[in-house]
């Protein structure tokens, strides 16, 4: 093997270690930001779980102040001020429910980003690595042509 040839088939694989290289790089890139969306859904939970607790605290306010109103009237706890403190109890548990609601759709969206980020990974390492192989082949008959052609002067 001549020293042309041996360029060769150190470009050949030094290229294919490179792609190898690359292929890692796209896995991890993308398993770098499945874990970051992975984050950012149990910070939007505990956003929601606040939001929730918030919720229900401005209602039991609102109910006391509406207990202790009824009480400083002298008007039994019954009828309408009875009536005004389940809509406040039902109007509660219906935007409870609507939060959520809201909250599952964006944990399920942002599972479905975690779960395509590391599909697209996997993909993009695996075309990189069809690529390093494929570049392999290549440099190797490559190589042999030219050998074959110093070897027997028809190059």
């Amino acid at each position: 093997m001549n020293f042309l040839t041996a360029l060769s088939a150190i470009g050949t694989v030094v290229g294919f270690a490179g792609q190898q290289k690359a292929a890692r790089a796209a896995e991890e890139a993308a398993e770098y930001n499945a874990r970051i969306a992975a984050e950012e859904a149990v910070l939007l939970q505990r956003a929601k779980t606040a939001q929730e607790a918030n919720l229900r605290e401005r209602a039991k306010r609102l109910a006391s102040t509406q207990r202790v109103a009824t009480a400083a009237s002298g008007i039994e706890m019954s009828g309408s001020p009875l009536q005004a403190m389940a809509d406040t109890y039902f109007s509660l548990e219906k935007d409870v429910a609507m939060l959520q609601y809201a909250s599952t759709i964006e944990q399920t969206a942002k599972q479905a980003e975690i779960d395509l980020t590391r599909l697209q990974g996997r993909a993009g390492a695996s075309a990189q690595r069809i690529n390093a192989y494929s570049s392999l082949l290549g440099g190797a008959v490559s190589t042999y042509e030219l050998n074959r052609k110093i070897t027997t002067g028809m190059g």
